[in-house]
C-alpha cells in the first residue's frame, strides 16, 4: 500500500468525530436508513412478518375452503334434484298400479255380481225343481 495522504492528530479526529455525531441524524433520515435496533425489537418484528404470514396463510386456506364448499353444495342440490326426479318416477308408478288395481277391482266386482246372480238363479231353480218336481 502507499502512503496515507495525510496524517490526522487527536485533535482533528476529535473536531470530525463531533461533526459526524452532530448530523449523523439528519443523514440517517435523509437516506430513509433505519437505526440500528436492539435483538428485542429485530425478534418482535420477525414474529410480526411471521404473524402477518401465517394470517395471509389461513385467509388463503379458508377462501379455498369456502370455494370447495361452494362447490359441494352444488353437487348436493343436483343430487336433491336427482332424487326429486326418482321421486316422481315412483309416483308415477304407484299411480299406474292405483290404475291395475281400479280395474282389478271393477272386474272383481263384475265376477262377484256375475256370482252372486249365478248362486240366486241356481238356489231359484233348485227351489222350483224340488217343488214341482
Amino acid at each position: 500500500m502507499g502512503e496515507p495522504a495525510m496524517v490526522l492528530g487527536n485533535e482533528e479526529l476529535k473536531i470530525i468525530g463531533e461533526y459526524v455525531q452532530s448530523n449523523l441524524g439528519n443523514w440517517i433520515q435523509k437516506t430513509n436508513v433505519t437505526p440500528f435496533r436492539s435483538e428485542r425489537e429485530i425478534d418482535l418484528l420477525e414474529r410480526m412478518v411471521r404473524v402477518e404470514e401465517g394470517l395471509k396463510n389461513i385467509s388463503e386456506q379458508m377462501e379455498k375452503g369456502f370455494i370447495y364448499m361452494e362447490k359441494r353444495f352444488e353437487q348436493m342440490e343436483k343430487r336433491f334434484e336427482q332424487v326429486d326426479k326418482r321421486f316422481e318416477q315412483i309416483d308415477k308408478r304407484f299411480e299406474q298400479i292405483d290404475k291395475r288395481f281400479e280395474s282389478f277391482e271393477s272386474r272383481f266386482n263384475r265376477i262377484t255380481t256375475l256370482i252372486t246372480v249365478g248362486f240366486v238363479v241356481l238356489g231359484t231353480l233348485i227351489t222350483v225343481f224340488k217343488f214341482v218336481g
